[in-house]
């Protein structure tokens, strides 16, 4: 009933993409690594796309071994996972160790249910709104971040010790109560997830969603090209790799509204589409 198009693309240049789109029967998901700082240590011997590239497996495990269990659960069971896939090379207590967003989406008969956990939000069209899924505890946890880091003595820094104490105030901040929780090695920040359920049928039923790479959300949280709606409309008529496209153009001609210190990202799109009449058909007999 879930039909699914997706597509993820490396940032132009970057010989490796730290993004991850999978689908593990009813379950979609898009995965976001932490690019590494360079010149910052991870005590960690594998990389964001390791990461992201395990993670993505385990989880479509964890839900094959226990397909009841909430995406909270699964989630939890393949962070845990990972860490032993580590091996014991690694410093998984490190503050910098590898670490991901995650934004899932299952069907499961009448209703899908949803995970968010840190900046890939997930774009809703149900019951004839659209609404956007976020997790707004990074965009906090950098503000504030932005306000220490500015209140710094500016003839006494230069910018790029200003840079290494940022990261590392915002490492020292992920999977902490009063900061932000990502996927790493702590299998508690999956209760930390934002989560939610939507119908299939009746009046609410859920339509279209897109779950995004924050690489391309900016589409619409940074360079503005449309709203939310018009993000939706986009990919249904040029499918997830022209989402994409309009992304890398804004990017080349757009570089005052670059608001990151990169200037350009991988972008990770799942399109999903349910069709009410098809339930609609099935419900009636026909």
């Amino acid at each position: 009933m879930m039909r699914v198009r997706s597509a993820s693309a490396a940032a132009p240049g970057r010989p490796e993409n730290e993004d991850v789109v999978f689908r593990a029967g009813p379950l979609v998901g898009v995965l976001d690594g932490a690019t590494v700082p360079e010149g910052f240590d991870t005590g960690c011997v594998h990389g964001p796309a390791w990461y992201v590239r395990h993670l993505a497996a385990r989880i479509g495990l964890a839900l094959a071994a226990r397909p009841a269990a909430t995406l909270m659960s699964s989630l939890a069971a393949a962070i845990l996972a990972v860490r032993a896939d580590h091996g014991g090379d690694c410093d998984l207590d490190h503050p910098g160790t590898p670490s991901s967003t995650v934004c899932l989406l299952r069907e499961g008969g009448d209703q899908v249910d949803y995970l968010v956990l840190c900046d890939s939000p997930l774009v809703l069209d149900a019951g004839g709104q659209v609404s956007v899924v976020s997790d707004e505890r990074l965009d906090s946890a950098m503000a504030d971040l932005r306000r220490t880091v500015a209140g710094l003595p500016g003839g006494e820094v230069d910018p790029v010790t200003r840079f290494r104490q940022a990261v590392m105030v915002q490492r020292e901040r992920m999977n902490r109560t009063h900061g932000y929780w990502a996927a790493a090695a702590d299998p508690d920040a999956a209760y930390h997830a934002v989560t939610g359920t939507l119908p299939l049928r009746g009046p609410g039923a859920l339509r279209r969603a897109a779950l995004l790479s924050d690489g391309a959300s900016c589409a619409v949280e940074q360079f503005g090209l449309f709203d939310w709606a018009g993000l939706l409309d986009v990919t249904a008529a040029e499918g997830p790799e022209g989402l994409i496209g309009r992304v890398r153009a804004a990017e080349r001609d757009h570089p005052d509204r670059l608001r990151r210190h990169k200037r350009t990202d991988d972008a990770s799109v799942v399109f999903c589409e349910f069709d009410p009449t098809d339930r609609a058909g099935l419900d009636s007999g026909a």
